[in-house]
């Protein structure tokens, strides 16, 4: 049973439309915002630079409010970007004073770590909560997650006011920072990414809870054969890749892996949904076209059709908080092999759910051993049985840490816990 509340608390999620798919934000707010449907919380999405041409309110059929307030027309363009948002957020405060009627038990939870702005403004006019949730941090899409070379770009005292790279990292992290000092509490999607605000961001650890998504389960059992037939896919083994055709996401390598996996086991398919360019990755398929398919991106029930029929899941990122395709995939009972890096090396237990592949950080770069992930996907090929017991395994660990039950009752303590 959910603990009463003390007031009832009237609670604003912010997104922004034009980015929130990219680093799994929009999947967050819809699984946050199902969970919290019927906990006794005003909820309300404000959907910030939203596609609709006029400022709009609207409920949908969970009775969950969406404000949209559409991106800013500038017609001064002296204006920098910083003045920009800076005017653009505190129209969404002014927006937000006319559109709030109970001020009470105000909770603002935030989504973006470049919308420290926004928080001050906030802080201003309401007296209010504020959270954040940390989907991805910018230095690590910079640098591909090397927490090595980040650490050596802040503290070591390399100075060059040429190097227009190392600036950035500089002056994200910074942004970053004072965003953080900014906000009330901080929800981390990994342990790993706790200990990087503790330790680099200097956050001190009481306002930082950790709390790993949640997915609501959506598995049917289907007759393999039949989706085999239904989308033409031999009676092979088939590996799966899900991801955004991204460097960070890594699928150079899974490709390369994928090469050496053939070579002795020929009859195998890599099966490749995701969308982006696709050019740099279709010429590692040289001579292997017809081992691998590339679907684009598809509607989740085929996607979840695919996750049905494979054998393993592949997953080489650089950079993950609480990746949802790994989710997804654990509550397929899919064996994972994936990388080590942020929050990914918490999520697959090596040896019982799957298998880790490490990240290799460099001075200035980072990488992966392709023959030791080529023989984690062999290995799994060639031990049927095992196979079977780490998809097993990978199903209960999401029923016991990534279930939407599960986190619907970690956000609702952590809601809870603020007492307002």
């Amino acid at each position: 049973m959910d603990k009463p509340f003390v007031n009832m608390i009237n609670l604003y999620i912010f997104d922004e439309t034009s980015r929130a798919a990219v680093f799994g934000i929009g999947s967050y707010i819809r699984e946050l915002s199902a969970v919290l449907k019927d906990s006794k919380i005003n909820v309300c999405i404000v959907h910030l630079r939203s596609q609709l041409p006029d400022v709009e309110h609207q409920i949908d059929e969970n009775n969950i409010q969406h404000f949209h307030i559409p991106a800013a027309i500038i017609h001064n363009q002296s204006l920098d970007w910083n003045q920009q948002t800076q005017l653009y957020y505190q129209n969404v405060v002014f927006l937000l004073q006319l559109q709030i009627v109970d001020k009470s038990s105000l909770i603002f939870h935030l989504n973006y770590n470049q919308c420290g702005k926004l928080a001050e403004e906030l802080k201003k006019v309401f007296d209010c909560k504020i959270i954040t949730s940390i989907h991805f941090l910018n230095w690590c899409m910079n640098l591909s997650g090397n927490i090595s070379r980040f650490e050596k770009i802040l503290f070591s005292g390399e100075t060059d006011q040429h190097d227009e790279h190392k600036k950035t990292i500089v002056n994200s992290y910074l942004i970053e920072k004072k965003f953080f000092e900014t906000v009330d509490h901080i929800i981390c999607l990994s342990e790993k990414t706790r200990q990087i605000l503790e330790d680099i961001y200097m956050i001190k650890p009481e306002k930082i809870n950790v709390i790993y998504n949640g997915l609501t389960d959506r598995v049917f059992i289907q007759n393999q054969q039949v989706l085999r037939q239904k989308y033409r896919i031999p009676d092979i083994p088939v590996i799966l890749f899900v991801g955004r055709m991204h460097d960070i996401k890594g699928l150079t390598y899974a490709l390369r892996a994928f090469k050496i996996v053939l070579e002795q086991r020929p009859h195998c398919h890599l099966i490749i949904v995701g969308n982006g360019t696709f050019d740099s990755y279709l010429k590692e398929c040289e001579n292997i076209w017809m081992n691998v398919s590339w679907t684009g991106l598809i509607e989740k029930e085929k996607l979840y059709d695919l996750y049905s029929v494979a054998d393993m899941g592949i997953m080489p990122s650089f950079h993950e908080q609480c990746s949802y395709v790994a989710i997804e995939m654990m509550m397929h009972g899919i064996p994972l092999i994936a990388s080590t890096t942020t929050g990914l090396k918490e999520m697959v237990n090596d040896g019982k759910t799957g298998f880790h592949i490490p990240v290799i950080e460099y001075d200035d770069s980072v990488d992966i051993d392709i023959q030791l992930f080529a023989e984690k996907m062999l290995y799994l090929l060639q031990n049927h049985d095992e196979r079977k017991y780490m998809g097993i395994n990978a199903r209960k660990r999401y029923e016991m840490i990534y279930s939407a039950e599960i986190f619907r009752k970690k956000m609702l303590d952590f809601y809870n816990s603020f007492n307002i």
